[in-house]
């Protein structure tokens, strides 16, 4: 139903989508899960043809987003993560104008209603959106999209800002919609993902870091983790976890008066045991170990770690001053031996031993231009001394000048004072 084949966006230097390629089908709820900034957004904006690509191919049913517009915006429907709603219409009315909008010609009451119902705002249709809570906005907005009945759902961040109950209700819905279309919604929060979606694209800094289902990702991942939580400073804990055999990663971080430490061992090892002697062979107190199946929070932050770290490497290889890669380039590639600056006999040296070399480093036309060069500095500097002495010379003149018009004004004042007095 959609291709998506290496999309990549740019905003000048900073890429936000790179090289991203997938595929969705109906029938099914795909999640892209990434934290913010990851990319998610701009590939939903591109998807639905309201961002241009650098680079890069979608289409839709065959028809590209671009090339095709009309032809593929209508089976999308699409939900931004601000719902686009008008607060001083009623959810009725908001639905009548996007169905004249996405030119709906026949039965437009009978499709208000058949959304209305499927998204359980019937209740709330007369009242003004402003007055609706979250989760009940949310729906008309996710009614708004069904309008039309698109084959294709698309939905960024549909739960944010939901309570616990509007959260619940709002999966539901999304959960029933892949009957009859293909879901596509976007969030940073892994318990979401997990409970709504079939397929899991993971990204981070705007490149697919794993995707599957949920059962192949965890999977993927054929080791254990073990969390512990100790005293002590994360640092050198991460290094003292490290060199345990059996560790495969290890993420620490300090939580208030005690440290965090998740560890993924490899296929085969049980090595909890190992992991509290150590610790405690190092004075760190243990107050904590836990062993569990590798889940999908544990997959996400280790690929979102290691796409960070590898962003930072490059981001410092990148930031290296051009000058300076250029004057190491040259240092390397530099042969003294070979400087138009050598004479015939210098060229010729050893170039082993060296020996021969530099026996007359400047010579002819090269030692006439330098003696030239010198002089007409020296010239330069005996011209700009003379001005700044003439400068200091005008200076003392305009002071000394200032300093009487300030006498003269002051002996007019006193005159004109003693001719008042009489």
């Amino acid at each position: 139903m959609i291709e998506v084949n290496n999309l990549t966006k740019n905003y000048g230097s900073v890429t936000a989508v790179n090289d991203v390629s997938f595929t969705i089908e109906k029938g099914h709820v795909y999640g892209l899960l990434g934290p913010n900034g990851a990319g998610k957004s701009t590939i939903m904006n591109i998807m639905t043809g309201c961002l241009a690509a650098t680079s890069g191919t979608v289409k839709v049913n065959g028809h590209d987003i671009y090339e095709e517009a009309s032809a593929a915006k209508s089976g999308i429907g699409y939900l931004p993560e601000v719902p686009p709603l008008y607060p001083d219409m009623t959810p009725n009315e908001y639905l009548r104008f996007i169905a004249k909008v996405r030119k709906v010609k026949s039965g437009i009451d009978d499709e208000v209603k058949r959304v209305s119902k499927l998204c359980g705002i019937t209740s709330v249709s007369e009242q003004l959106i402003r007055t609706l809570s979250k989760g009940y906005r949310q729906r008309v907005g996710i009614a708004g999209t069904l309008i039309g009945d698109p084959e294709i759902v698309i939905l960024d961040e549909p739960t944010v800002g939901l309570d616990p109950l509007q959260l619940i209700e709002v999966r539901a819905l999304i959960s029933q919609l892949k009957q009859d279309h293909a879901v596509i919604l976007s969030s940073h929060i892994m318990g979401e993902i997990a409970a709504v979606c079939d397929y899991i694209i993971i990204m981070a800094y705007g490149e697919i870091v794993a995707e599957g289902t949920l059962d192949e990702l965890e999977k993927s991942r054929k080791g254990r983790t073990i969390t512990v939580i100790s005293s002590g400073d994360y640092v050198e804990i991460k290094e003292i976890l490290s060199e345990i055999e059996g560790v495969d990663y290890v993420i620490t971080y300090p939580r208030g008066d005690y440290v965090k430490s998740v560890i993924e061992t490899k296929e085969g090892f049980d090595i909890q045991d190992d992991i509290r002697s150590v610790l405690e062979e190092n004075e760190i107190e243990v107050r904590e170990v836990l062993t569990a199946r590798v889940s999908i929070e544990d997959i996400f932050i280790r690929l979102t770690t290691e796409a960070a770290v590898k962003k930072a490497e490059k981001d410092a290889e990148r930031s290296k001053p051009k000058e300076a890669e250029d004057t190491e380039k040259r240092a390397k590639e530099y042969n003294p031996l070979a400087s138009p600056y050598l004479n015939d006999e210098d060229q010729n040296a050893d170039p082993e031993s060296g020996e021969g070399a530099y026996t007359s480093l400047f010579s002819g036309d090269d030692e006439t231009a330098i003696e030239e060069t010198a002089e007409t500095v020296e010239d330069a500097a005996e011209d700009t001394a003379e001005v700044l002495k003439e400068t200091a010379e005008f200076a003392e003149e305009t002071a000394d000048a200032a300093e009487d018009a300030v006498d003269d004004i002051i002996d007019d004042n006193k005159t004109e004072e003693g001719g008042d007095e009489q």
